[in-house]
């Protein structure tokens, strides 16, 4: 099984076939959400687009056996208005603009993979390709029981320290009921990956 994660960047098809709908106007993210709730349904496709086709890109992408099963969206956290205005989720230094992985899709037929690992791993590999000093995620807390699907969109506590992630801060914001945290990784000095 070949498995390959690259940036979302001149891949726009492939990103709308995991995170939209393919149905016209029906409700979907978009991976729009955190960057800006304020868009329509019809607009939220376009966005994307135009996040596509600009460097460094709205997130990452997984491929396995050259077709596309799942995405991360990884950015500059300066361009979550969401997380820009958020008051459960804190932001902790503001001398420098740490990226942040705000969620993750794998598509039905490729779960229970390991993919998100992957993402994760792809995710960090694309914000130190772009200089990022550090990398931050705000996964839930399972307390050692399974996740749903819905619940788990932002990755699991565990996830991030598998992948050298450290807690931070508690925050006070929720996913499925569930406690989330503010997990980072510096990157400066160390190799990505």
């Amino acid at each position: 099984m070949g498995i390959e994660v690259v940036p979302a960047l001149g891949r726009y098809e492939d990103a709308a076939l995991v995170v939209g709908t393919q149905k016209p106007g029906a409700g979907a993210c978009w991976c729009q959400s955190y960057r800006d709730a304020r868009l329509s349904n019809t607009e939220r496709p376009e966005a994307l687009r135009r996040q596509c086709a600009d460097e460094p890109g709205p997130g990452v992408l997984v491929y396995v056996d050259d077709e596309v099963a799942g995405w991360c969206s990884v950015a500059p956290r300066s361009s979550y208005r969401r997380l820009m205005r958020s008051r459960t989720i804190p932001l902790l230094d503001d001398t420098r603009d740490p990226w942040s992985v705000v969620c993750f899709v794998v598509r039905a037929g490729f779960r229970r993979r390991g993919l998100m690992h992957v993402l994760l791993a792809g995710a960090v590999e694309h914000a130190a390709a772009h200089g990022a000093e550090v990398v931050e995620g705000y996964p839930v807390e399972t307390g050692g029981t399974r996740v749903d699907v819905v619940s788990g969109y932002v990755g699991t506590v565990e996830l991030f320290e598998a992948a050298g992630f450290h807690r931070a801060s508690r925050t006070t914001a929720h996913s499925g009921h569930r406690e989330r945290w503010l997990v980072r990784r510096e990157l400066t000095g160390a190799a990505p990956g």
